[in-house]
């Protein structure tokens, strides 16, 4: 791409490329003569060969003679990551879900060679007795959601910044740089209400001017983007930077400006070599094109990026561990005696935020501060991005406005619990959250309404568990997880958190007394009070959080030493019912040898032998063995 030397060619740029993108945003009923093919090339699709069905559809429309009627396009997450892989086609909009490389000669001779729609890839609504739904815009999935941060992902080729450029890319920042003084863009950022969004929810607006007020050190300031997502089953930064990178470099820019910082750094983990791909890609093209680097657009400000790598401790995504370790020290949390906006990257004013906050900057500043503010609650404006898993039916990303309640996403968005199952809890925040129960589905999801039921807004992770699912041992999980990732700088965290997780093994294995709950609770509240960093604060919350919300449970571990949800293999006791025919099938594929009985009789176990791996459930064809 040739350099744009002012801002009045990056808008003739826009104006050029805005045609790139006409058929995926006229969406018509009209048989189209042309068609733009999208395909998820985001981690998990591409895990699932869609790198290989975009060479397939490519060689089918060659082969078709169809190459002047439609073009296959690589494009960042469509957020429906259970379906995937996914292909959209466009103008008609046609929405194909779970497609296979060999799914390709079918699409293109069906649909775009005659117009006839593929009925068996498409997607079966589950609220609708999965009826087969056409288009994303009338899936339950989608339909209260709004895609602020995520507005180009699955919209635009992330490795082609014309694609960008096509969708307004970079003109927040030509706007910023011609008609804003750096005040007056942190003022808008402090209007708009932004609060970041990688757990603690402080208000963007205010980080930049704190970070702008204080004087240089050695002529330096820093902007940071925190994409050390570590939180198990989070995957919103990546699918981020994955699909839509430019947003978060333009929005790293902007921040520059702003605090008056010519350096940033995104520290991003190593474990996610697709998103680093695709950054490197980008920063590269914006330094072509003069939208990054020296004298941008002509304007006199300088502003580069870097990356730096994590090795995947969880620690730092803690602002402070996050900096020693960009230093090159070990990844460990620094005493707040300043704030980093004061005292942080080599001890210069540095301004951290996460991905998710920097992909609502550029939005903001081009539409304005109160169009973001419109949405979600007065205390929590805008749209929160969750990674929506565990037991529901539509799992994958979701964007929704501040506000919505958790029964929203889980039986509307999410589509219901499957097989049958009763809901049982929710859990946000990831590690640091805390499982919100059947009689607080009608919460309001904002910082302050979960934070009033023991839980968090987190980073976005969002697990919903149904009946089967034991919430002593979903404490035990979460808890088993920051131990392994504590970095054992203080006290409470490296040897409280190890007693806490020793309390709740021994409650898991039926060993505990009713005196092992008021010191299990006690232990956690010392943690939670007395830990050096967030993370550390944080890790006691889905033990309380279970003990508030599920005290029953924990009582019935304890006083009749049994597993409620039968999940404790420690608690069960496998029995042969009157089901029974003799078979031989489960005495055979005990490990242990303690099933015994003749041929044609009802088998006995005998639970002094039993290993409780359920081998003998497994082989079992009538259904005779019972966890009790």
């Amino acid at each position: 791409m040739q350099k744009l030397n002012s801002i009045a060619e990056l808008k003739d740029a826009v104006k050029e490329y805005k045609p790139i993108l006409y058929l995926r945003e006229n969406h018509t009923e009209e048989i189209p003569d042309k068609r733009d093919i999208l395909v998820c090339g985001g981690t998990g699709c591409t895990s699932s060969e869609s790198l290989v069905i975009i060479e397939n559809l490519k060689q089918e429309i060659k082969k078709a003679g169809l190459e002047d009627h439609a073009q296959v396009h690589l494009t960042g997450c469509f957020g429906f990551c259970a379906m995937g892989p996914i292909v959209k086609v466009y103008p008609d909009n046609v929405f194909y879900v779970h497609v296979k490389p060999e799914d390709a000669a079918e699409i293109v001779q069906s649909h775009i060679a005659k117009n006839q729609v593929v009925e068996r890839l498409l997607f079966e609504e589950p609220t609708l007795q999965f009826q087969k739904v056409k288009k994303d815009e009338d899936m339950e999935f989608y339909k209260k959601q709004v895609r602020v941060a995520l507005r180009n992902c699955g919209h635009i080729n992330p490795e082609d910044i014309s694609e960008y450029f096509a969708n307004d890319g970079y003109l927040a920042l030509a706007k910023c740089l011609s008609e804003m003084t750096p005040n007056e863009v942190i003022e808008e950022m402090k209007k708009s209400g932004l609060r970041g969004r990688g757990g603690a929810g402080f208000p963007t607006g205010r980080k930049w001017e704190s970070a702008a007020k204080n004087p240089p050190i050695n002529g330096k300031k820093f902007v940071v983007c925190n994409a050390d997502e570590g939180d198990p089953g989070a995957f919103m930064d990546r699918s981020l930077l994955e699909g839509d990178p430019h947003n978060v470099l333009e929005a790293m820019a902007i921040a520059g400006y702003a605090i008056g910082a010519a350096e940033g750094y995104i520290y991003i983990r190593a474990e996610y070599p697709l998103a680093i791909d695709r950054l490197k890609i980008a920063i590269a093209q914006a330094e072509e094109a003069g939208v990054l680097g020296e004298n941008i657009l002509g304007t006199g400000f300088n502003f580069k990026i870097e990356l730096k790598y994590g090795a995947g401790a969880f620690v730092c995504g803690e602002g402070t561990a996050l900096i020693n370790s960009i230093e090159g020290k070990r990844g460990e949390p620094r005493m707040k005696t300043f704030s980093s906006s004061q005292h942080g990257l080599w001890q210069a004013p540095t301004s951290v935020n996460n991905v998710e906050t920097f992909g609502n900057v550029p939005a903001i500043i081009n539409k304005g501060a109160d169009w973001f503010a419109s949405y979600g609650t007065k205390d929590s404006t805008g749209t929160k991005v969750f990674a929506l898993g565990g037991k529901i039916h539509n799992v994958g990303l979701v964007e929704v406005p501040m506000g919505t309640t958790l029964r929203e996403i889980v039986f509307d968005i999410g589509g219901g619990i499957p097989n049958g199952k009763k809901f049982k809890a929710v859990q946000t925040g990831g590690p640091s959250g805390g499982c919100i129960s059947e009689k607080d589905l009608d919460t309001p999801i904002d910082f302050k309404s979960l934070s009033d039921i023991g839980s968090m807004m987190g980073s976005g992770g969002m697990l919903v568990l149904d009946e089967t699912d034991c919430m002593v041992d979903i404490a035990k999980f979460f808890l088993e997880f920051t131990v392994d990732e504590s970095c054992g700088k203080c006290t409470p965290c490296r040897i409280g958190n190890k007693r806490l997780l020793e309390m709740l093994t021994k409650i898991c294995d039926g060993k505990a007394t009713e005196k092992d709950l008021y010191d299990l609770e006690d232990l956690a509240l010392t943690i939670k009070n007395t830990s050096l960093c967030g993370l550390g604060k944080c890790a006691p919350n889905p033990v309380l959080s279970t003990l508030d919300c599920f005290y029953d449970e924990y009582l019935a571990h304890v006083k009749e030493q049994k597993c409620p949800a039968g999940k404790c293999q420690s608690l069960l006791n496998y029995v042969i019912t009157d089901n029974c025919i003799g078979c031989g099938l489960c005495k055979k594929n005990c490990p242990a040898d303690a099933i015994s009985g003749e041929k044609k009789e009802k088998h006995v176990i005998d639970t002094t032998k039993c290993l409780k791996c359920g081998a003998c459930i497994e082989k079992c064809k009538k259904d005779a063995i019972v966890k009790m």
